[in-house]
């Protein structure tokens, strides 16, 4: 979907908090991977911590950080993950289900056919 709509859509991944610190709600997954985060105490951790999972994901659409107080979840209730589509001017144009299970990129791509287009070709 950014490939595709990057050159006429802004495009942010909001990092909110992590979901499966050690210190904190813990996986088997994060575990067989070795993915070892504590859950940060400061913004600027947080954002350390965000850096660290975009690298390691090899992701390249630009990435916002909420703060350590989770102001950003607490206004679009992101966590653990959602999809949002916003037109001009802040007007909510698709909200996503709560993921895993509502994050449906297919809806939002739908969506944003709508107001802009088709998608470039890849």
């Amino acid at each position: 979907m950014y490939q595709g709509y990057k050159d006429r859509v802004t495009f942010y991944i909001v990092y909110i908090r992590e979901a499966h610190p050690i210190d904190g709600w813990r996986t088997d997954q994060n575990d067989k991977e070795g993915i070892k985060i504590t859950d940060p105490k400061t913004t600027a951790e947080r954002m350390g911590v965000a850096g660290e999972c975009l690298e390691d994901l090899e992701l390249t659409i630009p990435c916002l950080v909420d703060n350590i107080e989770d102001q950003a979840n607490k206004i679009y209730c992101g966590w653990p993950d959602r999809l949002y589509v916003m037109e001009k001017g802040g007007k909510v144009a698709y909200q996503g289900g709560m993921g895993p299970s509502g994050f449906k990129p297919d809806e939002a791509a739908e969506v944003l056919e709508e107001l802009v287009g088709a998608p470039k070709e890849k």
